[in-house]
């Protein structure tokens, strides 16, 4: 793949940032977006604007064929068996956040147990620490070694026979690290649990099959993948989600309703409540398009090229700390990393006044950092249309961060 022709299919990289050239180094929090998804979205909204499901005029039609025509462009993205497994949600967060509370409250009690890692997003861990109060659960946390990886020797340990859900990201934010999902999801079934897996960082960066990971669900987000924001995906087996009550209910997701009782429409629609996210589903259905136009397999040799690339400059600068796997092969296409002596937020900011857009903080990964012994770190994360040439300007803006610093103090 060419990522400098890439680049050019992306608008908002083609600027200045405080008179330099935009070097775009945060695509883990949200990615930039390519112009077939923006007018994807113009489309919808300049020429068939209209609710789904309902009408029968031609813009309702063309609404709903665009719509439903996105899910089953997610099915074949992600391998699965149909689209009544796909329900679109408003992003990983709402996703595991309906998992924990549609499935979680009817399947776990008191005495049983939550399986996760300190690795995990907030976002991975606030709905089973909720779950957990209300359920009389025991939430417990798979130890990381040295290297930011997990054990399957301690996953092993872990799990139990009390074990009801195991809910673990796929690749980590912070430290790049690529989990052993079929692995764990293979000991946690036979323990009688069930997979979640957080596909965030996964999703856009590499080929997720669900029907070979075997999890139970998966969750990701529209806009890391080049998609618009305010969309994303809960994929669940059908056999658990015919189980599963909704969360949110009104509009769409109603079948019959009475004055005392009222029922549900089929999967997955019955989670789907009120006007659906339509534009947004279009946009993600553009996005997956183009991903797979380029093709999974060679974004995700792209990003370990830009990984193994950017280990080795980065770690030529005295001062340097790169937390997790140092193996590119073992690592998504993202570093964190802190410089001594400076606070993260000082080099994010240094660095921006060269036009380098990183992150800096905790990454919404508190426990993570705590477990890193720091506060805080900066992280510059890659995809599809970043260069060597980007990492070469990361790298002399760290330098002259290092530099600036040095001389203040």
């Amino acid at each position: 793949m060419n990522a400098k022709e890439i680049r050019k299919l992306f608008p908002i990289l083609d600027q200045e940032v405080n008179g330099h050239k935009l070097v775009y180094l945060d695509s883990a929090a949200t990615s930039q977006k390519p112009i077939q998804v923006i007018e994807a979205i113009d489309n919808y909204y300049r020429q068939y604007n209209s609710n789904v499901h309902r009408g029968v005029h031609t813009l309702g039609t063309r609404a709903t064929d665009g719509y439903e025509g996105a899910r089953e462009k997610v099915r074949k993205f992600i391998n699965a068996s149909s689209t009544e497994e796909v329900v679109f949600t408003r992003g990983t967060t709402t996703s595991i956040n309906t998992i924990a509370v549609s499935y979680g409250r009817e399947n776990v009690k008191d005495g049983d147990e939550i399986v996760i890692s300190y690795m995990e997003h907030h976002s991975n861990i606030i709905p089973w620490q909720q779950l957990a109060k209300q359920t009389g659960a025991t939430l417990k946390y798979l130890p990381l070694q040295e290297d930011g990886t997990i054990s399957l020797e301690d996953v092993r340990k872990t799990i139990t026979s009390n074990t009801k859900i195991v809910s673990i990201m796929h690749v980590s934010n912070v430290l790049g690290t690529m989990n052993p999902i079929k692995e764990i999801a293979k000991i946690a079934h036979e323990h009688g649990a069930v997979m979640v897996v957080d596909g965030a960082q996964s999703a856009p960066h590499l080929k997720v099959d669900v029907q070979d990971l075997d999890c139970d669900f998966l969750a990701f987000s529209g806009h890391k993948m080049g998609g618009p924001t305010g969309i994303g995906v809960m994929y669940g087996k059908k056999h658990h989600l015919e189980k599963m009550e909704p969360v949110e209910f009104g509009g769409e997701m109603i079948d019959f309703v009475g004055l005392q009782e009222s029922t549900w429409k089929e999967l997955p629609w019955k989670f789907e409540g009120g006007t659906p996210i339509i534009a947004g589903a279009i946009g993600l259905g553009a996005a997956i398009d183009f991903l797979q136009e380029i093709g999974l397999d060679e974004i995700e040799k792209h990003e370990h090229k830009l990984a193994a690339y950017a280990l080795e400059r980065m770690s030529e600068i005295e001062g340097m700390t790169i937390y997790g796997p140092k193996n590119p092969q073992n690592r998504a296409g993202l570093i964190t990393f802190n410089l001594a002596d400076v606070h993260p937020h000082d080099v994010a900011t240094v660095l921006d006044a060269e036009g380098i857009a990183v992150r800096a903080g905790h990454h919404c990964a508190q426990p993570l950092m705590k477990w890193l012994d720091v506060s805080s770190t900066a992280r510059a994360s890659f995809y599809l249309y970043n260069t060597e040439e980007d990492i070469d300007s990361l790298v002399n803006g760290l330098v002259k961060t290092k530099e600036y610093f040095s001389n203040v103090f």
